[in-house]
């Protein structure tokens, strides 16, 4: 059921990403970014859809991926491009001009693309939980990846990028305001990707130096629902023993253990940001009850 759920939120998501498209990417004449920019102002020149293009592009790309990399990875990923490029053929047909955002005189084009950039900042990262790939060169990337580790894909993307912004610029009628647009949507979609694939699982890192650990341990354990790990410690200045305290909590429950340590005499902590914290181990929410991942992974072989 896991699975089935899966699929089925990744075939919601290419029909979203595909009526983003229609309502705020092609009616405020600017590309996006990688290969589906590209198809954008080949579609703004020739007419030929970009759901056309990006299958006749992503399907042997999704082959190489699928016998070099990932089988799951490539099926799951071929169907959103499946179901994203029927979509946006299908949505040339029906009329959605009372619902797309564009302007006549240009006045609040930026809005068009900032809200394009939120939505496909959102959709790729339930995708990416997933298992699944946008294609194109997402499947480059992977591709890349699995062929050379160490290579530094960020340049890559960042020219490619820069490459379609640049070119926005002659596409569309030698005209700055499409690559500056452009430039907004990559940079928003970014950041929104990043900031929803945490999810809530940024956290703070307590490294706590104190001389009664077991009062602290029975507090985190019964207060916050948590644990942490014991380690021996000896200062340097007095050479007296001591115990460190290394707890990763959620940025709600930072509060409560501060309390915790500011009720514990001859105690201290060194905190810092932790973005994500992975692991096979059990997950826990606010209320110490054991969290469900709804979305399948894709990490077996089907």
């Amino acid at each position: 059921m896991k699975k089935v759920l899966t699929y089925i939120v990744i075939v919601a998501i290419a029909i979203i990403g595909a009526l983003n498209y229609q309502l705020f990417v092609f009616p405020n004449r600017f590309a996006p970014a990688g290969l589906n920019g590209i198809c954008t102002m080949i579609q703004h020149i020739s007419g030929i859809s970009v759901g056309y293009m990006s299958l006749l592009i992503n399907i042997p790309l999704a082959i190489a991926v699928f016998i070099k990399v990932s089988r799951p990875l490539a099926l799951r990923s071929m169907t959103y491009v499946l179901v994203f490029s029927v979509a946006l053929v299908v949505l040339d047909y029906v009329d959605l001009s009372r619902f797309a955002y564009a302007t006549v005189n240009g006045t609040s084009t930026i809005l068009g693309p900032l809200v394009a950039g939120v939505i496909t900042g959102a959709c790729y990262s339930l995708l990416v939980r997933g298992g699944a790939l946008t294609g194109g060169m997402d499947f480059v990337a992977s591709l890349i990846h699995k062929k050379s580790p160490h290579t530094n894909l960020y340049w890559v993307l960042f020219i490619l990028n820069c490459s379609v912004a640049a070119i926005s610029y002659f596409v569309y009628d030698f005209q700055i305001e499409p690559v500056i647009l452009c430039i907004l949507y990559s940079f928003l979609s970014s950041m929104v990707s990043d900031k929803v694939g945490k999810n809530g699982r940024s956290a703070v890192r307590f490294e706590i130096i104190t001389e009664n650990p077991q009062f602290i341990s029975d507090a985190i354990i019964h207060q916050l629902h948590h644990s942490a790990t014991l380690l021996p410690g000896k200062g340097i200045y007095k050479g007296k023993e001591t115990s460190v305290l290394v707890c990763i909590v959620n940025k709600t429950q930072v509060a409560t253990l501060s309390a915790i340590l500011r009720a514990c005499p001859n105690t201290f902590a060194i905190t810092s940001q932790v973005s994500e914290v992975m692991g096979n181990f059990r997950r826990l929410d606010t209320h110490g009850n054991a969290e469900v991942e709804l979305l399948d992974s894709g990490s077996s072989i089907t």
